[in-house]
């Protein structure tokens, strides 16, 4: 008898953990990305000069990652979202131009929006996209029922033209017209999103173009410019900085939606930059920037909220990367993970459930010449460069502005990781030859 009374409390009791570590229902998703921002332009990384209370308030109330990872480049970290697996598997070594119109991110039925949809989530992208231009190519048809914003790099702010002069506002895969700052309109189109899903669950991606260039000041209607040249004379840090508030005004909107709904505590947040900043950002203390495989170039801000799971105010080492977002997004829906993914679900580990773990990641950067020609591995602390001609090593728990080269120190660890990164691209295609344009 006592046996039994034992077993049925200890039975009680791993029922009682068991719920206090689950969520009672699939969560809501809010995934917000940015568009070239530094990674120490907010508060909560350390920024100065750039108010981004919003974003700082969300760092407050869930995990903060330290070390997350992108591409360097806009178009692969986006195929990487969409399909979990190296943009480098669908051959995205480099973006999309203006003049590819016939490249695209092909369909397969199982993108994070098309599984999300067939778990019963409404799906909506606001934003920029950057994965094909052709409708086979587009949003809708990788699952997303609705979509408001532009296929193309950028956009200007206001009178809504590509790079190019060309209209580039669509909704869905119609051209519109719709005035206002872009930022803002992104904003407007997730919040009528959100209402419309009350009491629905919802997977919600919002991909504001902030800051990449044009660097328009929203308080600046008339600066319509939108050119290729790049050059100081483009912007100044001044209006970077009130673009990057903007952007977290509108976060601040979202986040307030769903408090109103009364829905925050249900909704998993997921906010992260697609590759590190350009010339107005702030990417100390990374070395470099966008274009490059160096921790400024990949190196992004990352922040994930879910208060029925995760911590508040905690600050996670864990090396992760953009694919662990699809497969974290994908199991907390209690969607289908395909078994080929190159991401993991991070989400045990965020919320103190499970321990964080070593990781190995694999970069490449190809150019017309491999002299100039970038590759690079991390594995748990150690992060290997391939740079031009020379090969270069790195202790990131020591060193993360990379100034210390270990190479020589350490030749077993570099021809180790030159032997799994030439493992890794044995199952790739052969990369294009891509130089910045």
């Amino acid at each position: 008898m006592r046996l039994f009374i034992a077993t049925l409390i200890f039975a009680h009791s791993l029922a009682i953990a068991l719920a206090d570590e689950q969520p009672t229902k699939r969560p809501n998703v809010l995934l917000i990305v940015v568009d070239d921002l530094g990674y120490a332009d907010l508060g909560c990384y350390g920024g100065k000069d750039i108010r981004s209370p919003n974003l700082d308030r969300l760092a407050k109330q869930g995990v903060r990652l330290t070390d997350f990872y992108a591409s360097p480049v806009c178009s692969p970290t986006r195929a990487s979202l969409i399909t979990g697996r190296y943009p480098q598997r669908f051959g995205f070594d480099w973006v999309i131009r203006y003049n590819e119109k016939d490249r695209g991110l092909p369909v397969d039925g199982n993108s994070l929006p098309a599984l999300m949809k067939k778990r019963g989530y409404a799906t909506a992208l606001y934003g920029k996209w950057h994965l094909g231009y052709k409708p086979e190519f587009a949003p809708n048809a990788h699952g997303f029922d609705d979509f408001f914003g532009f296929l193309a790099a950028d956009l200007d702010y206001f009178a809504h033209t590509d790079a190019n002069g060309d209209p580039g506002l669509f909704a869905n895969i119609k051209l519109v017209e719709e005035k206002g700052y872009l930022t803002d309109l992104i904003t407007d189109h997730a919040l009528a999103f959100m209402k419309r899903q009350a009491g629905k669950p919802f997977f919600l991606e919002v991909a504001y173009n902030a800051p990449h260039w044009p660097w328009q000041s929203p308080d600046r209607p008339d600066d319509r410019r939108i050119t290729k040249t790049y050059g100081p004379e483009i912007g100044t840090r001044e209006t970077y900085r009130k673009i990057v508030e903007r952007m977290d005004e509108g976060v601040g909107k979202l986040l307030a939606a769903l408090d109103s709904a009364g829905i925050a505590n249900d909704t998993l947040v997921i906010f992260f930059n697609d590759n590190g900043g350009e010339r107005l950002s702030d990417n100390g203390p990374l070395f470099h920037g966008k274009y490059t495989l160096w921790e400024g170039g990949i190196g992004v801000p990352c922040i994930m909220r879910w208060p029925e799971v995760l911590p508040a105010g905690a600050v996670s080492h864990q090396p992760a990367i953009v694919m662990d977002v699809t497969a974290s997004i994908l199991s907390a829906a209690g969607a289908q993970v395909p078994t080929d993914l190159d991401g993991e679900n991070i989400l045990p580990i965020l919320s103190g459930r499970e321990k964080p773990h070593d990781r190995t990641f694999f970069w490449r950067l190809p150019r017309p010449d491999d002299q100039f020609g970038q590759k690079a591995v991390r594995r748990g602390k150690w992060k290997y460069i391939h740079d031009r001609d020379t090969d270069l090593l790195f202790d990131l728990v020591a060193d993360r502005g990379e100034r210390h080269n270990l190479a020589y120190e350490h030749p077993d660890i570099v021809r180790d990781l030159k032997q799994a990164l030439a493992e890794w691209e044995k199952g790739l295609p052969p990369p294009a030859e891509v130089r910045p344009k």
